[in-house]
């Protein structure tokens, strides 16, 4: 009698750790007498009914590869449920390898996916999928994070420690952009961690749209203030979702931009740091102010990072988890750990009764770990618009007191 056969497969963008559920998965699965095969490039080929890019995994090939980055299975964003065509394609696919169950490691996009095959077969092939985004914008029990987003974090606090060093030398500001399609997690995580000057997230923000203009002048309040202090340098991390959250003339100009097979603004092709600046360097004229201000994206160079123990760790007892869930006859849930201990969570309960989607976890803007963020920020606050710090903020620039005060009230105002 044949063995039941495990397959694995990666969706959307890379996070480190990857290889640690592969890993973990592949060797708790053979010591369970189970085949494993590992499926190249996520549900690309599936969905094309193509089951030939695949890979037999044995103890050998995966014991050490826990440690390193990126994906020995590859990744692609492809969309397995784009239609109903599609995803009977996939299905195919799997019922001609012969797969009695999948472990899908992935985002939002790719636990979407997970979650249509699973309602198709009807438990017929078992399905749990593995969290994984640096973004960190999953609802996981306990608020825990998804894995990735701690390496992520770490490398990226890394870099904009030495931004901060380059910017104090140089006397100028860097306007980072900070990967995070719908949250602001990983942007407001790097610089509490760095003790940048401040960072502008959407969450900040109310309302279904967002002008550029009020990002803009959160920042031209931020240099503006440091100025009074004596410091002519500076970092603001900007979380890219923004872009998804403009008004107006700005957000119908990415109408021209490329999507992903998911329907998503591929934020990369947008040059968001590039329009921030120059809007930046208008204000700052317009205010008679002198500054450098010079961008940065900061992303690529975290996905694929050696992971940090912690992610590390992490992903060991996810993959195990996973395998252990499956074999228990369990189906259609998102492996994740709650107070040490392994937790399937429906993949129903995750989705916005809306849109069908799975929930995005934003930052809550109402905790104190974003209260401690705030506090060690460098931006305008309601008691700056008062006598007497009003009136050194508008003498660096070419303002009256009442003139500044009618110009950054707005941006004065605290998150609700």
């Amino acid at each position: 009698m044949k063995p039941a056969t495990l397959a694995i497969l990666v969706g959307g963008g890379p996070a480190p750790g990857i290889n640690g559920v592969i890993a973990s998965a592949a060797i708790e699965a053979i010591n369970s007498g189970l085949r494993v095969l590992g499926i190249y490039d996520g549900y690309h080929h599936l969905s094309k009914g193509d089951s030939s890019h695949v890979v037999e995994l044995d103890i050998e090939a995966v014991a050490r590869i826990h440690t390193t980055g990126g994906s020995i299975l590859r990744t692609s964003r492809t969309n397995p449920a784009k239609d109903p065509a599609t995803l009977q394609r996939c299905v195919g696919a799997l019922d001609a390898l012969g797969i009695s169950y999948v472990i899908a490691i992935g985002g939002d996009d790719t636990t979407y996916g997970a979650t249509r095959i699973a309602q198709l077969t009807r438990g017929r092939i078992g399905v749990a999928t593995v969290p994984k985004t640096i973004d960190n914008d999953l609802p996981l029990p306990d608020n825990a994070p998804t894995f990735g987003f701690e390496t992520a974090r770490s490398v990226g606090t890394n870099i904009i420690e030495s931004l901060m060093e380059d910017a104090r030398t140089t006397a100028r500001w860097y306007l980072v952009v900070s990967m995070g399609r719908k949250s602001g997690a990983l942007a407001l995580g790097m610089c509490k961690a760095a003790g940048a000057t401040l960072a502008v997230i959407p969450e900040e923000f109310p309302g279904a749209t967002l002008d550029l203009e009020t990002v803009v002048d959160t920042i031209v309040g931020a240099i503006v203030k440091r100025k009074t202090t004596g410091h002519d340098h500076g970092v603001a991390i900007v979380a890219e979702g923004i872009v998804e959250r403009l008004s107006g003339d700005k957000l119908a100009a990415l109408e021209s931009v490329a999507r992903d097979a998911y329907g998503h603004v591929r934020l990369a092709d947008v040059p968001i740091g590039t329009l921030l600046r120059e809007e930046v360097r208008k204000r700052l004229d317009a205010l008679g102010v002198e500054m450098t201000v010079v961008t940065k994206d900061i992303g690529y160079e975290l996905r694929c990072a050696k992971p940090v123990p912690f992610d590390v760790e992490y992903t060991r007892t996810l993959g195990y988890g996973a395998v252990r869930y499956l074999l228990g006859g369990g189906s259609g849930a998102l492996i994740a750990l709650s107070g040490g201990r392994v937790v399937p969570v429906e993949l129903e309960s995750l989705q916005d009764a809306a849109t069908g989607r799975v929930r995005v976890r934003m930052v809550d803007v109402t905790t104190e770990s974003y209260e401690v963020a705030r506090k060690y920020m460098i931006r305008l606050e309601p008691e700056d618009l008062t006598e007497p710090t009003i009136a050194r903020l508008a003498a660096q620039t070419n303002l009256t007191p009442a003139g500044f005060g009618e110009a950054f009230k707005r941006i004065a105002e605290k998150p609700r």
